[in-house]
């Protein structure tokens, strides 16, 4: 029986990939100084390594580190920070707006009075943000769990998060639906035991989603509504 619903963030609440977290890593570079910028199509490859410092650090790893770094790992998270800083203010200028039916699903999910979470790998202070100025503060009271960024010491595939998700919601594997858009999202919420809807975006839509239990473009809104409450209940029967 369906007893919760755990969206991802990025790519699944807001479509935030191409035109706010690429976008915030530029504005973050050439705030440095640098005189590269992640491309579309540079940024869609990068994008198989989950989290941003770790993206980050595999692309200094491949490319060549800045001369001037002598401590990696303080020069990661001070970019990763100021890049943070830069996407927030994305974020709160209202330039993203929800993916179709993310609003309907959610007020669907707190009618039923279902347990309701969000796992992403990103920094949970931009998680936050996304949920109380897209989603609103009044649906944000209704979040069971919000758990994001370093909260776990692996990132997804790894199914850590959602293993910690469980734990903390009391939740057996099959009694919660997860909502994600990449292929390691999904593998990391099969790895954990659940259900996966994947709604693909324009990063993800050829990925390999073999093993979803429904796989769609979008939630969907009026007249095009394409997973319901319902839905997600039949999965879990």
């Amino acid at each position: 029986m369906l007893r919760a619903v755990i969206f991802d963030c990025d790519g699944v609440l807001v479509d935030t990939e191409r035109d706010g977290h690429r976008v915030a890593f530029n504005r973050a570079f050439a705030a440095k100084g640098f005189d590269f910028e992640w491309s579309v199509d540079e940024y869609a490859e990068l994008l198989k390594v989950a989290g941003g410092k770790e993206r980050m650090r595999h692309y200094f790893d491949q490319r060549g580190w800045p001369t001037d770094v002598a401590d990696r790992d303080s020069f990661i998270k001070e970019m990763h920070k100021l890049k943070t800083d830069l996407f927030m203010k994305i974020i709160a200028s209202g330039e993203l707006p929800l993916r179709p039916g993310v609003a309907r699903l959610v007020d669907e999910i707190i009618d039923a009075e279902l347990l309701l979470a969000v796992c992403s790998t990103s920094n949970e202070r931009a998680v936050n943000l996304v949920v109380e100025t897209m989603l609103g503060p009044q649906r944000k009271t209704h979040f069971d769990a919000i758990l994001a960024g370093d909260v776990v010491s692996q990132k997804k595939p790894d199914p850590e998060i959602y293993n910690l998700a469980l734990e903390r919601l009391d939740l057996r594997p099959g009694e919660c639906v997860v909502i994600e858009d990449s292929q390691n999202g999904l593998q990391a919420a099969k790895s954990a035991g659940a259900y996966c809807v994947v709604t693909t975006n324009g990063y993800t839509l050829n990925e390999n989603f073999a093993t979803a239990d429904l796989v769609v473009p979008e939630l969907g809104d009026p007249p095009h509504i394409n997973v319901t409450l319902e839905t997600l209940k039949h999965l879990a029967d």
